[in-house]
């Protein structure tokens, strides 16, 4: 797959269809007008509200609002249905999925402020999306969640090079399993991951029963400075298509 930098975030056109073997993503920016939140906030769902009056900080509240009412609109749109009708089931690990049209396979991922939900009509996918924080004790989070091979990777990288290799390595890591529907009861460290910069998004290998590697491709995206994201999809051969959503 190409590597997709923010530039090739395109406006959907007015037309927009989500044809078989294609995959779209959606960049979407959570900080919006405080009427539009409220416009979101009532097409969600009870338990949806209940949740998003749990968090402390209104910003945290603004953002889950924003996603989840995003969510319903786009997917509205490829269901030719209301926003507010649309009804959401979840698995034991909590992976969501449309009650009435569970064919019409979706992800959602938010980071500082930014989203991406990942569509697709007739494949599994996982998106995963973060901020690149330079800060962040890395070093010490791979010793828990990377494979011995990856944190070699990692140690041998020059240290300018180090934060994007490893929410690289975390946002492809966190799609897969959000892919395969089944969270962290998958340890992290059981499968590889390609993840240096510049190098494509694969998965290398896969040590447990969860799913064969070669079922699976992963993308790269990088829909605005500083932020990892990653997708991961049931097979090959499929298109993808980025989609930048503004408030029009």
């Amino acid at each position: 797959m190409q590597h997709i930098e923010g530039n090739y975030w395109q406006l959907p056109p007015a037309d927009l269809k989500l044809a078989q073997d294609e995959v779209h993503v959606w960049c979407v920016v959570l900080d919006q007008d405080p009427a539009l939140v409220e416009q979101f906030h009532a097409t969600l769902a009870s338990d949806e509200q209940e949740r998003a009056a749990k968090f402390y900080f209104p910003k945290d509240r603004q953002h889950f609002i924003v996603a989840r009412g995003l969510l319903r609109l786009i997917l509205g749109h490829y269901l030719d249905q209301a926003p507010a009708h649309l009804r959401f089931v979840y698995n034991a690990y909590g992976k969501p999925r449309l009650e009435a049209t569970p064919s019409l396979h979706f992800n959602l991922s938010h980071s500082k402020g930014l989203a991406l939900l990942g569509v697709s009509s007739d494949r599994e996918l996982g998106i995963d999306l973060e901020y690149i924080r330079t800060d962040f004790p890395f070093e010490q989070v791979a010793k828990s969640v990377f494979s011995v091979s990856e944190q070699n990777i990692l140690r041998s990288l020059p240290d300018a090079l180090k934060p994007e290799a490893f929410f690289n390595a975390w946002t492809r890591k966190e799609a897969y399993i959000k892919a395969l529907g089944q969270g962290l009861s998958i340890p992290l460290d059981q499968f590889d991951v390609a993840f240096v910069p510049s190098e494509p998004a694969t998965l290398r290998e896969v040590r447990g029963t969860w799913s064969n590697a070669h079922n699976w491709t992963l993308q790269h995206l990088s829909p605005a400075l500083n932020y990892a994201g990653a997708i991961a999809v049931a097979g090959s051969g499929w298109q993808l298509k980025c989609w930048r959503w503004l408030n029009a």
